[in-house]
């Protein structure tokens, strides 16, 4: 499932008219970075949700059949935030660790990564993270083996990248459910319960959170090789 459905109010004016997933990069929307990665490890059936500008992300892909994929839409009335957003989308899901990417990161991680490593058994979801960028100092959680922590005071902590293998039930067990959550919450829930997992991810990661990070990724894909 790729996350698509926000309403970018930190990248206004340009979220006015253009959702955020489709903001271009180096000529290229960002969600078509994510379709194209995806596609090459073998992952080819995929949920978006959209709400915010959301036609104008079903008029470009459409079924997916042009871009080599099978896409269903989770059509939001408003933005559900991704809690909210995953447990309306849980009938499209399936039974099966499902691979979840936030639609507004640039990333060149290896997806097959956590296909092949799939999940513990105990574990209900597998978080990517990554060392902190400047806007997120102190870091999401910590890590201690596999196993994921809360991020302590001791400078041990990293950020999630927004990119991780949930098991569906991690959603749709949640007991405080409802039209709008963040996945935050599920994740605090799971994390006291001890069943989150990570991995730590160093390669290239940005969150796309301002215009000003976006003109950087902009410039530094337009100046690499190839």
């Amino acid at each position: 499932m790729i996350l698509a459905a926000g309403y970018g109010k930190r990248m206004r004016p340009l979220t006015d008219s253009t959702p955020k997933p489709l903001l271009p990069v180096a000529g290229k929307p960002l969600l078509l970075y994510h379709i194209e990665r995806l596609r090459a490890v073998g992952v080819t059936r995929l949920v978006i949700n959209v709400a915010h500008l959301g036609e104008q992300i079903m008029a470009l892909l459409g079924d997916g059949a042009g871009f080599g994929v099978s896409i269903d839409y989770s059509v939001e009335p408003y933005p559900l935030e991704t809690g909210g957003s995953l447990a309306k989308a849980l009938p499209l899901l399936g039974e099966q660790p499902f691979l979840l990417v936030n639609g507004d990161i640039w990333t060149d991680y290896p997806f097959q990564r956590l296909i092949k490593a799939g999940l513990a058994e105990d574990c209900l979801g597998k978080l990517v993270l990554v060392p902190n960028p400047g806007h997120n100092p102190n870091g999401d959680f910590s890590l201690s083996g596999e196993r994921l922590l809360a991020a302590g005071a001791r400078g041990d902590g990293y950020t999630f990248s927004g990119i991780s293998l949930l098991r569906p039930q991690l959603v749709a067990d949640y007991p405080r459910r409802r039209e709008v959550f963040p996945l935050r919450e599920v994740l605090a829930g799971a994390l006291q319960q001890q069943r989150l997992c990570g991995e730590l991810y160093r390669g290239q990661w940005w969150d796309i959170g301002t215009p000003e990070r976006l003109q950087a990724l902009d410039a530094l894909l337009r100046g690499a090789p190839g």
